[in-house]
């Protein structure tokens, strides 16, 4: 079991207003590249919102960056002649042993941890700029050099496994801070996630902090006609998970889990999210929601108009 964890007083909520703008202005800006690019990974900013922005805002330990940093250059692969090489975690700070380490496992979900840190303060907004250019590190599908990133999630799934190995060797080190990972729910479809799970729950990592988008959608369509992945609940406990259930677009309902004092299991939070969630005219195009690409003058006029209602208070 770990040690626990200082808690906030549950009566100091001035951090939930904080969490909702943000959450407001990460869809606004999604949608705002969305548009000047013609397409983009706008559900995944609708359903994720509140969920990265509490977890930056009020869950994650982090230490401070100072200043908003300006994302450089990729920089090449570590090796004997590139001995600086570092990973985008820097946008996280650097940890302590008593601060957390943050894992995105869904990599197509990077524009919108960018947003997150732009928001946050992390990071300068001309980095979004450098979105998926030449040379840039502030790739369209984050890699470990990404902001905000420090490992390469490669196919779904396996970011979780390489979390559970930091939780483990943080654990024998007897650092405070928790491995915290954001999963997708379509990767519970993946044999590798159960597999880490398992292992998680054998080895006792409460270090662990998983939350889980459940948008109910993956890129082939609704998960429940690609691969049934429910009962989740039933399943993850079964497999040894102590299991949350929560509004993915309730900043004190995300919050909640991550102040339960370990008890031994791996904790993961289900956050049930709405992947149209402040966008009305995105539902048109359900069941296929994983990609937004705007196909016609009508249709980027719908989304034009959808965005001046955000930038009037109109909009979430």
């Amino acid at each position: 079991m770990g040690p626990p964890r200082p808690e906030r007083a549950v009566t100091d909520l001035s951090w939930v207003a904080d969490v909702e703008f943000a959450a407001a202005h990460i869809r606004r800006r999604v949608l705002a590249h969305t548009l000047a690019h013609g397409g983009g990974y706008m559900s995944q900013a609708c359903s994720a919102a509140e969920l990265l922005a509490t977890l930056y805002l009020h869950v994650l330990q982090l230490p401070p960056v100072g200043l908003p940093i300006l994302p450089q250059p990729f920089a090449g692969v570590p090796g004997r002649g590139n001995r600086a090489y570092r990973t985008g975690a820097y946008f996280n700070g650097t940890p302590g042993p008593q601060h957390d380490r943050f894992f995105l496992s869904p990599a197509h979900y990077a524009l919108v941890v960018y947003a997150t840190l732009v928001e946050c303060g992390r990071m300068d907004p001309a980095g979004l700029e450098q979105f998926n250019l030449d040379g840039s590190s502030v790739e369209m599908i984050g890699a470990e050099h990404s902001p905000g990133m420090e490992v390469m999630a490669g196919s779904l799934g396996q970011a979780v496994s390489v979390a559970a190995g930091v939780a483990m060797a943080r654990r024998r080190r007897g650092d405070r801070g928790r491995a915290v990972v954001m999963l997708s729910d379509g990767e519970f479809q993946i044999g590798q996630t159960w597999e880490a799970l398992q292992a998680m729950a054998f080895h006792r990592l409460d270090n662990m902090l998983v939350y889980a988008d459940c948008n109910g959608q993956q890129c082939d369509g609704a998960i429940d006609r690609v691969m049934r992945i429910e009962p989740l609940r039933a399943r993850l406990e079964a497999f040894g998970c102590r299991v949350a259930q929560v509004d993915a677009h309730d900043a004190k309902a995300l919050a909640a889990p991550a102040t339960w004092r370990p008890d031994g299991r791996p904790l993961v939070v289900l956050a049930q999210s709405d992947p149209c969630r402040g966008l009305e005219p995105l539902r048109a195009n359900a069941p296929k929601l994983h990609y937004l690409r705007l196909q016609s003058d009508a249709e980027r006029a719908r989304y034009r108009a959808a965005l001046e209602a955000m930038r009037h208070g109109e909009g979430p």
